[in-house]
């Protein structure tokens, strides 16, 4: 389980440091991808099959449904941490999040998202009122 938020920078070479407390869960790999929001979405490989698998169940034979097959898939990166928990964030996935120097590593339960910093405090600020509206059905 992926909760909690962690602020690592990316370094110069695009990479990332990993929170210790997710490392042991993506030790043998993980799949990074295109997240909503432009955050980057980063999934356990058997989690990510479970979710690429309901995308393409749903997805059924429509433009739109093979779109974001196609885009969710085809923006996947398979990534190993190296020996100091860090990750190569490549620079299409940098471009799309926005990725600068100071980033956010955001826990969501059976995944984790990487935000810049400064678009996640935007996010937050936008969505705040939803959070406290959406909490009463909980």
């Amino acid at each position: 389980m992926f909760v909690g938020t962690f602020t690592p920078k990316l370094d110069d070479k695009g990479r990332l440091t990993l929170p210790a407390k997710f490392r042991d869960a993506v030790a043998g790999g993980m799949m990074v991808t295109k997240g909503q929001d432009h955050c980057l979405s980063v999934y356990p490989p058997a989690e990510f099959e479970q979710v690429l698998a309901k995308i393409a169940a749903k997805a059924g034979d429509t433009p739109k449904g093979r779109a974001f097959l196609r885009i969710f898939s085809g923006a996947s990166d398979e990534q190993r941490p190296d020996a100091q928990g860090r990750i190569t964030i490549n620079p299409g996935h940098r471009e799309y999040a926005g990725l600068t120097k100071e980033c956010l590593v955001v826990g969501a339960y059976k995944h984790f998202e990487i935000w810049d910093k400064e678009r996640y405090e935007e996010y937050l600020a936008a969505n705040e009122d939803d959070y406290s509206e959406v909490s009463g059905i909980f």
